[in-house]
């Protein structure tokens, strides 16, 4: 695949804007080219490269919108596609929250392209691969891991003047170690957006110790704990809370942060004044492209939780002009802020608790409270007196991230994690919580 430049993506979107008839256009171009490696029991599995350039071209006539995607770009196609999505636009009936597009945008540029991510070939993610199987078998142990690397660019425009281009790029990498007899799980998850950060072989060991200390794990009566959650452990949880940060849902009586009566909760304190969370394009460990793809508008950094107080929901255009406020671009990443301690430093400073690796299989129980269930896995422990003293069985817990945030003991250093509900990258503490609410025992590992 031939990735396009900016000023050869600007000719593209350029060119088919002009091949329309209709009131206004709308075009979107992108290019992806995504690697990968897969291994399990100690062996490759599959390994891969993807590659796929497409544009999607969106017309409207007054309130009756028609759009197509195609993946060809000589003058023919590019004419067809618009006249096509000009019958479908005929067609259509009219979307009553129709607006027109946005006008000319500032965009900044956001640090989401490294050159050492987008330099990843098939010999680099062989030896992610070698290092996690090598270490695995050292230790008598089973990897599965899955590795994957994106390189691409993204451009839009429209016929009111807007354009934007910008290249980024990625990796991620996951990985479950067992042992021979099933007994004992440890896992690991990585991302970011610099290669230069990764290391496999230190996610490895990570997951290898856990599944070596997880052998023989006893029962612990399930209860109301103090709770040392990773990062990886609250992403989970918290993207379901992140991404119910939606005005509309609020202002209609339908989430965590309606009102009762009507309205939101905004600039009420929801939560323990540590938790400061904000978005921000432009944080070099997280940075996401300076436009929301759905609006076309520029994103900007928003404080979402400030003190413990809702600082800000995201506004779509239509619920902002509805509601008489400014629209900006919907945030593409989450942070929080923490503290200096790495996860074994809470550990040491914890009296009687238990370490939860991971949790998995969540569900949402009430939206009004954002109460979940799920289950810890690959890697509990017992905590007593500042060291782990044993592993114990897996949890099914119930419990809300809002009354979570308000139970924090203390909060560890940020860690780049992803948010597997909300689709954020996300930057998060580790957390000491009390009070955290496990109902039941799982036998699963």
């Amino acid at each position: 695949m031939k990735f396009l430049t900016q000023e050869e993506a600007k000719r593209v979107c350029d060119k088919t804007i002009a091949y329309s008839k209709a009131d206004e256009c709308q075009v979107s171009l992108s290019g992806n080219r995504t690697g990968n490696i897969r291994y399990a029991n100690n062996a490759v599995s599959t390994a891969g490269l993807t590659e796929d350039t497409q544009l999607n071209v969106s017309v409207a006539f007054g309130k009756r919108v028609g759009t197509v995607t195609i993946n060809e770009f000589d003058d023919k196609s590019l004419e067809r596609a618009v006249r096509r999505a000009e019958e479908v636009a005929r067609l259509a009936p009219e979307n009553p929250e129709f607006l027109s597009a946005v006008g000319p945008q500032q965009y900044k540029a956001t640090p989401t392209w490294n050159k050492r991510t987008a330099d990843i070939d098939p010999e680099y993610r062989a030896e992610v691969a070698f290092r996690s199987i090598e270490a695995a078998r050292k230790a008598k142990l089973q990897a599965a891991g899955f590795f994957d690397d994106r390189t691409a660019f993204s451009a839009h425009a429209n016929s009111k003047g807007v354009f934007g281009y910008q290249e980024l790029s990625n990796l991620g990498f996951t990985v479950t170690t067992r042992t021979e007899d099933g007994r004992g799980s440890g896992w690991a998850k990585r991302y970011a957006n610099d290669a230069g950060k990764f290391d496999a072989l230190e996610a490895s060991s990570i997951a290898i110790e856990k599944a070596a200390r997880s052998v023989d794990a006893k029962a612990l009566e399930p209860g109301r704990y103090t709770v040392i959650l990773e990062p990886d452990a609250t992403s989970d949880m918290l993207s379901f809370m992140f991404g119910a940060l939606d005005a509309r849902q609020a202002d209609e009586g339908r989430s965590y942060l309606s009102k009762k009566g009507g309205g939101n909760r905004v600039g009420e304190k929801l939560y323990d004044e540590q938790v400061n969370v904000w978005a921000d394009p432009w944080n070099p460990e997280v940075p996401v492209l300076p436009w929301d793809g759905s609006s076309m508008l520029a994103r900007e950094r928003a404080d979402i939780i400030k003190n413990g107080v809702v600082a800000g929901l995201d506004y779509t255009r239509f619920w902002a002009q509805k509601q008489g406020k400014r629209a900006i671009g919907r945030h593409g990443n989450i942070i929080m802020s923490g503290g200096s301690k790495s996860t074994a430093e809470l550990i040491a400073s914890t009296k009687k608790g238990v370490l939860v690796t991971r949790t998995w299989y969540i569900r949402m129980v009430d939206p009004q409270s954002q109460l979940l269930t799920g289950l810890t896995r690959d890697g509990t422990f017992y905590i007593e007196n500042g060291k782990i003293k044993h592993p114990i069985k897996n949890f099914r817990f119930n419990e809300s991230p809002v009354a979570m945030l308000n139970n924090i003991e203390e909060l560890g250093k940020p860690t780049v994690v992803g948010g597997v509900n909300a689709g954020f990258q996300m930057l998060l503490p580790a957390m000491k919580v009390r009070d955290f609410n496990f109902t039941s025992l799982s036998d699963a590992v």
